[in-house]
């Protein structure tokens, strides 16, 4: 929690984040679960289910995501409160691929005893999480939250999120197929490398024949618009760790990082794209100009 003159913050966010729980416990920062349906039962995201566990399931099928369930929304911040928030900044995975954001509103609304507020970060996975990462920073700093949201902001402007997958059936099953649909030849094995833009959707950014092509095309796009410039870089993975180690020193011999890191998606994220993703998300360090 962020002590802020008389002000008591806490930082919440969800499992979408895609980061470790080191990196969340360094700043007590808290998270609230997505759900996955599967013909064993509901589990609780990154709670209830790992990734490896995911990924063995959906060998013989594809589980289903659902919405946080609210009361394990309003438990998190009843928690907060009881241990002394009077404010809580929530950060949501992106309205545009999730009803979390607006779940999360509802209840937040409904919440008497201590002011939330739920930022739309109009992205996922580490693009998310190193959004949280400025905000915990910003009110490590001492910076009000009205402040800190205004970074977040800042720094969703001058962020990219990308990231290329084996296969487009498990995005088109799940309904997030987006902005992408059309662009891809199978036959041809033309890749897209995939971004969220703006409006926090899914859209096809470039596209290659073949992954390792479109990995190249991927990078390329990253050393184009950030070579030069001081950048916070994370690696993200679908069960390709050493896969992403190596696309991780391959860019931090062109980049010049502040830090950068390397995780796995959350199982609620991987039904969507399956075993093989790489992404990369990068955002400007503080001070850098825009690009």
């Amino acid at each position: 929690m962020f002590v802020l003159g008389e002000e008591r913050v806490a930082l919440v966010t969800d499992t979408a984040c895609d980061l470790s729980d080191a990196q969340l416990a360094a700043d007590d920062i808290r998270t609230v679960p997505l759900r996955i349906a599967t013909s064993h039962g509901e589990f609780r995201d990154r709670v209830e289910i790992r990734p490896d566990e995911l990924y063995e399931m959906m060998k013989t099928e594809l589980p289903k995501t659902s919405l946080p369930l609210p009361a394990d929304v309003s438990r998190v911040y009843q928690e907060l409160a009881a241990a002394g928030a009077t404010r809580i900044l929530h950060l949501s995975i992106s309205s545009g691929l999730s009803g979390a954001f607006n779940m999360a509103s509802m209840v937040a609304s409904e919440t008497e005893n201590v002011r939330v507020d739920v930022v739309d970060t109009q992205t996922l996975s580490a693009g998310e999480g190193l959004l949280v990462l400025t905000a915990a920073r910003c009110l490590r700093e001492g910076m009000s939250v009205e402040e800190t949201i205004r970074r977040v902001a800042e720094k969703r402007a001058n962020q990219l999120g990308t990231f290329v997958i084996r296969t487009l059936e498990y995005l088109r099953k799940g309904g997030r197929i987006g902005l992408v649909e059309g662009v891809v030849g199978s036959l041809l094995q033309i890749k897209p490398v995939i971004y969220v833009n703006g409006d926090g959707v899914y859209q096809t950014l470039t596209k290659a024949r073949g992954f390792s092509k479109a990995l190249d095309a991927m990078e390329g796009e990253f050393y184009r618009r950030y070579e030069g410039k001081r950048v916070q870089l994370a690696i993200v993975h679908g069960n390709a760790y050493e896969d992403a180690c190596r696309l991780q020193e391959r860019i931090l011999s062109r980049l010049d990082a502040e830090f950068s890191f390397v995780s796995p998606v959350s199982p609620a994220l991987a039904i969507h794209t399956g075993p093989g993703l790489l992404g990369i998300i990068a955002q400007l360090a503080d001070g850098e100009s825009g690009t």
